[in-house]
């Protein structure tokens, strides 16, 4: 066995992974990667259909964004940005996203990742009512299915019963409505449109029993990724966004996934005519290459933090890390990076091969369902493709296509019973056509062995 595999199973706890199997088998290393592709420590090579986890959309070697890190390294490694500190990369960062962001904003504030977004939005929508005088306002509602990150707060929004069972969590506060994902729970022969509004007179329903005077806000991924991505139905956000409006309620848009042209457009809101009053953004902000996300805020939000600020003569919230500088120059080169390689007219030029050449797999025996919008997507596996029957957890079915698709060369992220694919955003129609390809190869082999099983 590899020595650094060995050092592995000793030494590291790997998030989202069976610790058990780990044990058993240890890691798969990585040693380096080229555009789309990334090879291990075998010296075997994988097209990475995932972009890591949703992130590294320019892919694994664009030069400017070592560049830029390499350079500000070199110029200012580090300095905080706590009591009226700054650096040049954060300020421009700062202006550039206000610059790109899908409507109205006032201000950026900066973290180290999804989550932490997360975190500090909740937070300030908790301090935004208490400016208003309104400290009853402080219930927050999430959908089940959803996710939002793996701190306290954040894990607690997610709507995903992994994340919660054997941590004492959701905290209280955090309530959950319905899923608006058509294909599990929509009723026989109700449409898209009626579905949306069955969800949302839930929805109603649920904050008036909660009562209205105790809801602060409502937060949502524009295409619920983690959760198997879920494309709202038809009409969904616009009713959505009415009842938010009746009843005084923040609407927290998670772009951590969708943003930068995930869903073919610079964002998520844009893709679903959203108009948030928060967006929270990462992952694709720097394209992974290094650590940080960004919360934006509207004017009235921002107006709420400096009066609380006054009344107690400090912002109190932030992190060592916020504003990193190298973080920053990253991140700044990143968003130029899109410009200069016109990376939505790629997305928009690959994404109908992508979408119709997962689409082609609704006929087979495995598949119950496929979805997606831009450069992500998902498969739906099933027991039975009339009742809609899923494979029993314990069998690991999606675990077995993703092990069979590595065998050619190909990374795919499998969530239970479901194959999720965001490949980079700099992918070519050839690349598309090989994952294509293998995702057929792969539900085969895994069609053979369960037959086998019987």
């Amino acid at each position: 066995m590899n020595m650094n595999v060995e050092l592995d199973i000793k030494s590291y706890i790997h998030p989202q992974s069976d610790l058990t199997a780990q044990e058993k088998s240890g890691p798969m290393i990585m040693t380096h990667g080229e555009g789309v592709y990334v090879f291990d420590d075998k010296g075997y090579k994988y097209l990475d259909s995932v972009a890591g986890l949703w992130c590294v959309t320019l892919g694994y070697d664009n030069q400017a964004l070592k560049d830029a890190a390499t350079n500000q390294m070199n110029q200012l490694p580090y300095f905080q940005t706590f009591a009226n500190k700054s650096n040049n990369p954060t300020i421009e960062l700062a202006a550039k996203l206000l610059e790109v962001a899908p409507g109205p904003m006032s201000k950026v504030i900066f973290q180290n990742s999804g989550s932490e977004a997360i975190d500090t939005a909740i937070k300030l929508v908790w301090y935004y009512q208490n400016a208003r005088g309104k400290t009853a306002k402080k219930k927050i509602i999430g959908r089940h299915g959803s996710y939002h990150g793996t701190t306290v707060a954040a894990a607690s929004l997610t709507g995903l019963p992994t994340m919660h069972s054997q941590f004492d969590l959701p905290i209280e506060g955090i309530i959950h409505t319905d899923n608006p994902n058509y294909y599990r729970f929509a009723n026989v022969g109700e449409t898209e449109a009626d579905f949306s509004s069955r969800c949302i007179e839930n929805l109603e329903n649920q904050i008036l029993n909660e009562g209205p005077q105790t809801i602060a806000a409502f937060f949502a991924e524009p295409v619920m990724g983690t959760g198997g991505v879920i494309v709202p139905p038809k009409t969904y956000f616009e009713k959505l966004q009415s009842v938010l409006k009746k009843y005084d309620i923040l609407l927290v848009v998670d772009e951590v996934i969708c943003g930068f042209g995930r869903t073919g457009n610079y964002w998520g809101s844009q893709t679903y005519n959203i108009k948030p009053d928060m967006i929270t953004c990462a992952k694709g902000l720097s394209s992974a290459y290094l650590p940080i996300s960004a919360l934006l805020v509207s004017d009235d939000i921002y107006q709420a933090m400096k009066e609380g600020s006054d009344k107690v003569g400090i912002f109190g919230h932030g992190y060592t890390y916020s504003g990193h500088p190298a973080c920053a120059a990253v991140a700044l080169e990143t968003l130029k990076q899109y410009e200069k390689l016109n990376t939505l007219d790629n997305i928009k030029a690959v994404a109908p091969g992508f979408q119709n050449g997962l689409r082609q797999y609704l006929n087979h025996p495995l598949v119950g369902d496929v979805r997606g919008v831009g450069l992500m997507g998902s498969i739906e596996l099933v027991k039975d493709k009339k009742t809609k029957e899923g494979f029993d957890p314990s069998l690991m079915i999606g675990r077995k296509v993703e092990e069979f698709a590595l065998r050619y060369g190909l990374i795919l992220r499998a969530l239970g019973n479901i194959l999720v694919f965001a490949p980079p955003f700099i992918i070519k129609d050839h690349e598309i056509d090989k994952i294509i390809e293998i995702i057929g190869l792969a539900l085969d082999e895994t069609l053979a062995w369960h037959d086998n099983l019987a």
